[in-house]
């Protein structure tokens, strides 16, 4: 079967129920509804795994450039220029490659002590407590305390930072986020961070994009504009934040749910690279990818509008049996390779390197500390947010 129109199969991306546990779900999607058409908030869906990784390479028939949210897609604002993962090419070629310059894996990959010493100093108080927070102790501190590093702001402003920029991604429940051109973010937040760094330059991303000369895409060579500065600087404090906090989150949540695996990892700290990568495969932070369909497309037998807008179901794509054998059953030592967390194509995630280091460094130092958590369910939370999924809070018992 193909859309839902004679199926009972329901996906909703705002439902609080399913998004408890989308999976039974996302399972019957790619079984019975591999096109998927939801009529109530006007969007098509691709849920197996071959579709997702074909929708995302296709950059010509789902474009980026009306946004990467369907709530974007659907409010027809004109982006602001920086905001990379909007933007199509050859803007977002030359937009990308300047950033890139910034995110290496290496550059990334030699921040590793200070990422360790950021996560010490979040770890070390809670020793003897007899339990913690795993998003609000750990999770929502040590990344913004990274980015705050990289961008060069003080740490006395990051919190309040963080919490503004968390704030534009909660929703109501069952609700979309809405979106006007007024409310989408340009960066203000990081105005006065900007023009101080203008005027006495260090060594951090706000200096260095405030100095890059790079080509544009008229051929022009230029320095980036005060505006395009904010916004690169809000892309990327948003996305740092964000996305990583839920990785921890998940973390917590599915070790706890299988302490031998666990185990295993206390025993041999070797395997903890694999256990990330198990887990972003797992419980994606970003669960769905919007794209906006620039051109007709036939898709399992039924013909997509120009026009329309694609949900592509990272979360689906991530368990489908065609893909990861029993995909819904979690093994740190399952060979991943290529799952579709980070995105893939032009758009895969500059950050995923920099994720990739804070999640390994993150759970080797719960470990050394914390060998054994169980989860308090009674006051676990999952986030009201319609873009990434995850835990607002997950407090755990320290036996």
């Amino acid at each position: 079967m193909t859309v839902t129109s004679g199926n009972d199969v329901y996906y909703d991306p705002y439902d609080v129920d399913i998004d408890a546990d989308p999976y039974p779900v996302f399972r019957r999607l790619r079984e019975e509804s591999p096109l998927y058409r939801n009529e109530t908030h006007d969007f098509y869906a691709l849920s197996r795994y071959a579709d997702v990784e074909a929708g995302l390479k296709d950059r010509e028939t789902y474009i980026s450039g009306r946004g990467a949210i369907l709530e974007l897609i659907k409010s027809d604002i004109e982006m602001p220029s920086g905001v990379i993962i909007f933007e199509d090419p050859p803007v977002h070629t030359v937009h990308r490659g300047l950033m890139s310059r910034v995110f290496t894996p290496r550059r990334m990959n030699a921040l590793e002590p200070q990422v360790r010493e950021l996560c010490a100093r979040s770890l070390d108080p809670l020793v003897g407590a007899g339990g913690f927070d795993f998003v609000r102790d750990l999770g929502a501190e040590m990344p913004m305390r990274v980015i705050g590093m990289l961008m060069g702001i003080p740490e006395e402003d990051q919190v309040a930072l963080r919490e503004r920029s968390d704030a534009d991604l909660r929703t109501e429940p069952g609700k979309p986020m809405r979106y006007s051109q007024e409310r989408f973010l340009t960066g203000e937040a990081f105005a006065d961070y900007i023009d101080w760094r203008a005027d006495h330059p260090s060594d951090d991303l706000m200096t260095e994009l405030l100095h890059a000369e790079f080509t544009d895409e008229t051929g022009t060579t230029r320095r980036l504009t005060r505006q395009e500065v904010l916004t690169y600087v809000m892309v990327v404090a948003g996305a740092g934040n964000e996305t990583t906090t839920r990785l921890i989150g998940w973390t917590g949540k599915v070790l706890a749910d299988h302490p031998d695996q666990r185990r295993e990892l206390v025993q041999d700290r070797s395997l903890i690279p694999n256990a990330i990568e198990e887990i972003l495969r797992y419980e994606p932070p970003a669960p769905h990818i919007a794209r906006y369909v620039a051109r007709d497309v036939e898709l399992h037998g039924e013909t997509v509008a120009e026009g329309n807008a694609m949900l592509l179901l990272v979360g689906a794509a991530n368990r489908d049996d065609r893909r990861y054998p029993d995909g819904d059953r979690f093994d740190i030592h399952r060979e991943v390779s290529q799952h579709l967390t980070f995105g893939y194509g032009i758009h895969f995630c500059l950050g995923a390197a920099l994720a990739r280091l804070e999640g390994r460094i993150a759970l080797d130092e719960v470990l050394r500390r914390f060998p054994e958590w169980e989860v308090d369910r009674d006051n676990a939370k999952l986030s009201p947010t319609s873009t990434v999924r995850g835990w607002e809070t997950l407090p755990v018992v320290i036996p």
